[in-house]
């Protein structure tokens, strides 16, 4: 009680973060799922609704529930940057909060990370969608870096052809 701090406990769980970088990663289709359910079942519908009912559901929704792990990490760095700013420096939590922060910020990064490798495979399918089929581009290793429109010159008239381009 004489010298409070938070910064030695978040220093130890802040490396199971980075588990929450999966269930992001999942979440668009967590609740792509919940909502065909809903919609193609009356009694999963009821079922959820019963629930939501509940009063340790605080009268939000499974949607609402399902989205706070996704809050969770930038909401821990945004208190810990602001515990950082009225947290005298010489305290003897500084170190520790300023270590938990690093962490904390590369749980976030890798969870963004994790967002942005899904939303590229999406794209990905889409393209092999759009191409018919035929050329699987679909692998964790390929990364969509630009898409759009070119000029593509004939090499006998100099005639400028519209191609759409998938780099």
């Amino acid at each position: 009680t004489t010298t409070p701090r938070i910064g030695d406990i978040l220093q130890k769980l802040a490396p199971f973060l980075k588990m929450y970088g999966e269930y992001v990663k999942n979440f668009d289709n967590a609740m792509e799922l919940v909502k065909t359910w809903t919609e193609r079942s009356p009694q999963f519908k009821f079922i959820i609704q019963d629930i939501q009912k509940e009063k340790v559901c605080g009268s939000l929704t499974l949607q609402h529930h399902m989205l706070e792990p996704v809050q969770r990490i930038p909401r821990y760095e945004m208190l810990l940057k602001d515990y950082l700013r009225k947290l005298p420096q010489d305290s003897l939590d500084w170190k520790d909060a300023e270590k938990s922060l690093e962490i904390i910020s590369t749980a976030a990064s890798h969870s963004n990370s994790a967002i942005r490798k899904m939303e590229n495979l999406k794209k990905l399918l889409e393209i092999y969608e759009m191409l018919g089929e035929e050329e699987d581009i679909v692998n964790p290793s390929n990364e969509l870096i630009k898409e759009g429109q070119i000029l593509k010159l004939a090499a006998r008239n100099t005639s400028a052809q519209e191609r759409h381009l998938f780099l």
